[in-house]
């Protein structure tokens, strides 16, 4: 993905080999070569500001998904307790109005 914006791998820069010249190394030679890794570092520290602040931010959205996923988690338990609460005192209430039913209709018969 970022392959193609690094111009040296790690294997070129231990085999590269600089002319030697009367006094040493060619200073130009080593001067570019020096810039090519300079640029490859710049877009090293780019690649992973970049990567740094997209994880920043998934990570807060990860944060923000499991927060409405217990408060949806919440909202279901509640909605269950209450109609749980409602079945059970709606079928109390036609036991007792059957009951009722029986003795009122029951004692007449």
């Amino acid at each position: 993905m970022y392959q193609n914006k690094i111009t040296l791998t790690p294997q070129e820069i231990l085999e590269k080999d600089f002319k030697i010249d009367t006094r040493g190394y060619r200073l130009k030679e080593v001067d570019q070569f020096l810039d090519v890794i300079i640029g490859d570092y710049e877009q090293f520290f780019t690649i992973i500001d970049s990567l740094e602040k997209e994880k920043a931010e998934l990570l807060r959205e990860i944060m923000s998904l499991k927060q409405d996923l217990r408060n949806a988690k919440m909202d279901v338990e509640i909605v269950r307790k209450n109609t749980d609460t409602a079945e059970v005192s709606n079928l109390d209430i036609l036991r007792r109005l059957s009951q009722l039913e029986k003795e009122v209709y029951g004692k007449e018969d």
